[in-house]
């Protein structure tokens, strides 16, 4: 086949072109007056050259259109000149495409001057321009950067508007930004053992830092990198936005973009400020909706705490309901409620306890112990005072022990409920006393075994022992020097506890009200047993190292 045969041109107002690529129809704008042909001429010419596989559609858009554009309707045929002549005839066969004056090339800029788009105008002519023509159209309109010869390649082919150039774009800095160091997301779920087991009493209510832990760190904001537009002119790119630090209430920041914490406790992070708060509010109870709660600072509790679960923390723990059957240890504890469950209810304090009422239960302070009404069967133990002025303050059955004194209402029943009652042995370091003396013969017999052992081994040559046989004995004579230090501190700190058991002479029982019989008392390791009722009374050691009931 001919290349570009051309079928009508301006002048007829149409245009058939069979190119290589297919068959292209093209209608030119109506200036003159009424078009001469309608759309059953252009399909009639269509079937006189055998072309019966076209796109109608596109046939009929192109003749409303009439834009001048052509459009492709069919694909590549094979068609001579003579043949096409033979259709249609020679008074409408136009000849080929050079006889035609080119089309108009429209070179459009962008206004921030990043793209031209080559456009043509085929009011005097249709003819396509060459790619030297849009070249020098593009070079007279000032556009030296950024040009696309493949786009131009492929748009000369058809009038078809194309982009000819593009600018290079700048590309802007990033903003600075903060990264944190925890991840709040794990809130509320529970912790998955190695097994993958979910431990539903661990459910991860708040993350915990410590004081000097890292928070976050601030990633600073860069520079853009300029781009240049298609007149090849720069152009300037955005810089980077820099951020605050969230510096909030217990963080500072060190250097100029790290963000650390200045206390123990629980990040709070509010988007803009992070913060450490030291004290953990729980809005109800302690139960399957929390799982135990392990915190580094303060704890307030709005509920009670139920059975089987328990509370800790470095801080004071105040507890607004009751403790059921519950294990709680602070720095100081407070119970708005009672201390209740069958013997599960332990509570223990660094420094002082205080409570409305005990029954069943276990509590232990370092300092004083405090209970406003009722002690029932419960084993108290504080390392100065137990007071108990309040309300009732009875004990009645267990066992209190205190190092200094004990100041109450009431001691035993009127049903004479065995009741026993210890002052003037710290409780606390009575207990320290026995597991140190226990750890103690402990350690003497295992380095005594070891020292009989390499006594043994010293009278075999070692060098014909096995090489794992001679490290076990290495091992084992190396073990015997921590374990022989180990003795010689717990042997200072025995001495130490014994002398201050043995100064420990004030002890007192102070009885505002009754102690009725069946009670027995224990004033610095020495017994009496209450066979009678005494009223507002006080007890304590004569000089004689006898227990004596005086006056309150």
């Amino acid at each position: 086949m001919s290349e570009n045969l051309i079928l009508g041109g301006p002048a007829s107002g149409y245009k058939y072109e069979f190119r290589s690529d297919g068959v292209y129809f093209t209608v030119y704008p109506n200036v003159d007056g009424e078009r001469l042909f309608e759309l059953s001429d252009m399909r009639q010419i269509l079937r006189d050259c055998k072309i019966l596989d076209y796109d109608v559609g596109t046939l009929s858009r192109t003749m409303r259109e009439a834009n001048g554009r052509p459009q492709k309707i069919a694909e590549p045929v094979q068609i001579s000149e003579e043949a096409l002549k033979a259709a249609v005839g020679d008074e409408v066969f136009a000849g080929n495409e050079e006889e035609e004056p080119y089309a108009r090339i429209i070179v459009e800029m962008t206004r921030d001057r990043m793209k031209a788009t080559i456009r043509y105008d085929t009011r005097d002519g249709a003819r396509l321009p060459t790619k030297d023509m849009v070249m020098a159209a593009l070079s007279e309109a000032g556009v030296v950067y950024g040009i696309n010869e493949d786009s131009i390649d492929n748009g000369i082919r058809s009038l078809t508007p194309f982009v000819a150039a593009e600018g290079l774009p700048p590309v802007p800095g990033e903003n600075a930004y903060i990264d944190r160091k925890f991840d709040l997301g794990v809130q509320g779920k529970p912790i998955i053992d190695e097994n993958g087991k979910a431990d539903y009493k661990d459910l991860n209510l708040f993350v915990l830092v410590k004081e000097n832990q890292t928070l976050a760190i601030r990633i600073p904001q860069t520079k853009g990198t300029p781009g240049k537009n298609i007149l090849g002119e720069p152009v300037p790119a955005q810089n980077g936005r820099p951020c605050p630090m969230p510096e909030g209430k217990n963080t500072k920041v060190v250097g100029e973009h790290r963000l650390i914490a200045t206390v123990n406790g629980q990040i709070v992070d509010k988007g803009a400020r992070i913060s450490v708060d030291p004290r953990l509010e729980i809005k109800g109870g302690v139960g399957v909706q929390t799982g135990d709660i392990d915190f580094d600072g303060t704890v307030q509790i709005k509920g009670d705490i139920e059975q089987g679960f328990s509370v800790k923390a470095t801080g004071d723990i105040e507890i607004k309901g009751s403790v059921n059957g519950a294990q709680v240890t602070g720095r100081n504890v407070y119970i708005s409620g009672g201390i209740t469950g069958a013997d599960r209810a332990k509570v223990f304090a660094e420094h002082d306890v205080r409570t409305a009422f005990a029954e069943n239960a276990l509590i232990e302070a370092g300092n004083d112990v405090f209970i406003a009404d009722i002690a029932l069967h419960s084993q108290i133990r504080a390392g100065k005072r137990l007071i108990m002025e309040d309300k009732h303050g009875q004990i009645t059955g267990g066992h209190a022990v205190a190092g200094e004194m004990v100041s109450v209402k009431i001691i035993g029943n009127s049903s004479f409920v065995v009741t026993k009652v210890s002052v003037g042995v710290d409780p606390n370091l009575q207990k320290e006393y026995q597991a140190l003396r226990k750890s103690y013969k402990e350690s003497k017999k295992k380095l005594t075994h070891i020292m009989q052992t390499l006594n043994t081994l010293s009278k075999i040559d070692v060098n014909k022992l096995p090489k794992s046989r001679v490290e076990s004995i290495n091992a084992l004579t190396r073990s015997q020097f921590p374990l022989a230090g180990q003795i010689k501190r717990d042997e200072k700190r025995i001495l130490e506890i014994e002398t201050q058991l043995q100064n420990m002479k004030n002890g007192k029982i102070r009885v505002s009200g009754t102690i009725y019989p069946g009670v027995r008392l224990s004033v610095n390791n020495v017994l009496k047993s209450i066979q009678t009722e005494y009223k507002h009374c006080s007890i304590a050691l004569t000089a004689e190292g006898e227990v004596e009931v005086g006056t309150y």
